[in-house]
């Protein structure tokens, strides 16, 4: 291949990859399996080391994507770097010399930089571009096990890598009934969490936040610490902090080859996500005196898994309906063993990967598991491109449709009646999350169905209407009949986010719907009128959001069917939402009550930080403010109408940043006072 072609192979790979990056680090859409992108990047990475053509845009030389959200951003004050990266033990002794390491993991969430002044938890920033960042403090707050306070009262910045274990991940799940709005990975839903607007939301999702480097310690003097010039003191410093460190083990050449196996072995049986190895020089001056590329930093690299592969045949490809029409393919094959569990089934994603593929009944397929733990289709070793995609439902029969999204073709059922969307749509309504109505599974919602019992979300409440036909039907009685009728009726009294959230409008979950009920007062009719301006004016809620909830209420049917269930229901008034007959509010702050106007403070906006005396803790005082109609940020900026602090005179970044914005620092009594 000459030089041309080679320029010409690399534009295509920058362009493809660039591209499924995007998709799944911006869009949370996987176009390309991952064992597909390893091949193509180290095919770039080999073309622009034998050519020294690197293109601006490649891949190998950018750290990551522009970040896109409402959250504050923050360059770093030294880039961070990726690693460079083996599958090779034999490299990783080539690379360690005659040095001792550190063997530690490499852990599969956010890495997110947090930053300690006197003690205290100033900053967390998320890793981003690697150069800018989005400031994330409110929400490392919330993380399960980020200490607030430590020890050490100099300035100390670390890294670490901000997870969801696989335990919580699989209880977080297990609330959503519908297979199909499931989340993916803990990856993926860690990143959601972490960046939320709304730090609730990352504090039920049990984020954990494990330490993997320390970026600088410097005591009051301003003197930097030294370690005795031991990357493993540092971790055990970080400990003695009150952090958690990622496990690690010291090695040598001898003893590295056996760390790595022991590591291997461990994976099964871990409860957090890992995506390889991470060996680092104990000596941090000789680490350092190594320098950096372009890219990647040389006191370490890291090491990925060589995939288990196995070699079977596709039998089936099952077409999986939703209750958003979308059809899944996923594919059934001959069983093989694949790190130590028997595998069958693979999800292929979208169209585009099963044309990629090239895939066809009978081919015969590479199979492994990406991360040691998610099976996928590595490849098509006969790639005979005959899978016919179906042109009818496979639940309804009706007409199929190939739809675009983010460069991804998807394959969707066209009928708004199909009873798969009915059956999930009902087992959304019915989960815990939105009405909580027991002994409603989607097994006795499908005979339900059938039987012609329920047709609109209503009909939940009139089930005593077939009291004669449902104590004949086959798995029902007397008994399980008056069981299901209670719940009914002890579902009826509850909230209206409650009911968004069960309707299943598409990309409205249950934070978004408590934020949009919140914001809206709790009115249906305002809401259900609110144009898109409206709706994206709300923190949280963006231009995509907003056009699929306007979108949801322009249908009349859709409106038909609110008003009818509400017709049935009892929504209860929170706490916060109580009025006097005057139409004021009754509010309780440091312990005395105030009768306020709903819109008190409209239009404002707050910052709350340090400690509070008169309130159970910050959240208390977001909460109050949102209820009075302000709005509660998490930094301050030109927007910010009030700084709550009750150290006004600290050198806080907050602080210090208010006094250069002319924003008034105001303390926690001066607070309570506006509700007088």
């Amino acid at each position: 291949m000459g030089l041309s072609e080679d320029r010409e192979r690399i534009t295509k790979l920058v362009e493809e990859l660039s591209r499924a990056a995007k998709a799944y680090y911006q869009d949370g859409v996987e176009i390309m399996p991952n064992i597909e992108y390893d091949r193509l990047y180290d095919e770039l990475l080999m073309l622009e080391e034998r050519t020294g053509i690197v293109l601006a845009s490649s891949p190998t030389r950018k750290v990551g994507y522009e970040v896109l959200s409402e959250l504050p951003k923050e360059r770093h004050a030294s880039p961070m770097l990726s690693l460079d990266k083996t599958k090779s033990v034999e490299t990783l002794l080539e690379w360690l010399g005659t040095h001792e390491g550190i063997l530690s993991w490499k852990l599969d969430g956010l890495t997110v930089v947090l930053s300690y002044e006197g003690g205290r938890l100033i900053k967390a920033v998320t890793r981003g571009n690697g150069e800018i960042g989005e400031v994330i403090t409110q929400n490392a707050e919330n993380f399960d096990n980020v200490p607030h306070a430590i020890p050490f009262s100099g300035k100390l910045i670390l890294r670490g890598e901000a997870l969801i274990r696989y335990s919580d991940f699989e209880k977080i799940n297990e609330r959503i009934p519908d297979a199909d709005a499931r989340y993916k990975n803990p990856r993926n839903l860690c990143s959601g969490s972490v960046r939320q607007l709304d730090p609730s939301v990352t504090r039920e999702r049990h984020v954990k936040l494990i330490a993997f480097s320390l970026v600088s310690a410097e005591d009051a003097a301003g003197n930097e610490l030294s370690f005795d010039n031991s990357f493993e003191k540092q971790f055990l410093w970080l400990k003695e902090q009150g952090f958690d460190v990622v496990e690690y083990r010291r090695v040598n050449g001898e003893t590295l080859p056996e760390a790595v196996q022991a590591f291997k072995a461990a994976i099964t049986e871990n409860d957090f996500p890992s995506d390889g190895l991470v060996l680092t020089f104990d000596d941090l001056a000789y680490g350092i005196s190594l320098g950096r590329t372009a890219k990647f930093p040389r006191n370490a690299i890291a090491f990925k898994w060589a995939d288990e592969t196995a070699e079977t045949v596709l039998r089936e490809m099952e077409w999986s309906a939703s209750r958003t029409g979308l059809i899944n393919p996923v594919a059934i094959f001959d069983p093989v063993e694949l790190e130590g569990t028997t595998v069958t089934r693979a999800s292929v994603h979208n169209l585009s990967i099963v044309e990629e593929l090239g895939l066809g009944l009978g081919d015969h397929l590479l199979v492994y598991k990406a991360n040691m733990i998610i099976p996928q289709i590595a490849e098509n070793l006969t790639k005979s491109g005959t899978l016919e995609i179906p042109e009818h439902c496979p639940v309804c029969k009706m007409k199929t449709e190939v739809r675009k999204d983010n460069d991804a073709a998807y394959l969707y059922c066209t009928n708004p009646d199909c009873p798969a969307k009915k059956i999930k749509s009902f087992q959304l309504m019915v989960s815990r999350d939105a009405l909580n109505i027991d002994g409603l599974s989607e097994m006795t919602l499908e005979k339900f169905i059938a039987e012609g019992f329920i047709h609109e979300y209503a009909d939940l409440f009139r089930l005593a209407e077939h009291h004669d036909r449902i104590v004949e039907l086959e798995g029902f009685g007397e008994k399980s009949y008056q069981n299901m009728i209670a719940a009914c009726e002890r579902a009826r009294e509850t909230e209206l986010y409650r009911v968004i959230y069960g309707l299943g409008i598409s990309g409205i979950g249950l934070a978004g719907a408590k934020l949009l009920c919140r914001t809206f007062g709790n009115d249906i009719t305002a809401l259900r009128h609110a144009s898109e301006d409206e709706l994206c004016a709300v923190d949280g809620i963006g231009g995509v959001l907003a056009a699929s909830f306007a979108g949801y209420f322009r249908e009349e049917k859709n409106n038909r069917a609110v008003d009818d269930l509400l017709s049935v229901l009892k929504l209860k008034q929170t706490e916060a939402e109580e009025e006097t007959a005057d139409g004021l509010k009754t509010v309780e702050a440091g312990g005395r009550e105030y009768r306020v106007s709903p819109e008190l403070f409209a239009g404002k906006t707050f910052v709350i930080t340090g400690d509070v005396g008169q309130f159970k803790n910050r959240r208390a005082v977001q909460a109050l403010i949102e209820a009075l109609g302000g709005k509660a940020a998490g930094s301050v900026s030109a927007k910010t109408s009030y700084l709550i602090n009750n150290d006004s005179m600290s050198g806080s970044s907050k602080n210090k940043k208010a006094k250069e914005l002319g924003v008034p620092v105001i303390t926690e009594e001066e607070f309570i006072k506006m509700l007088e």
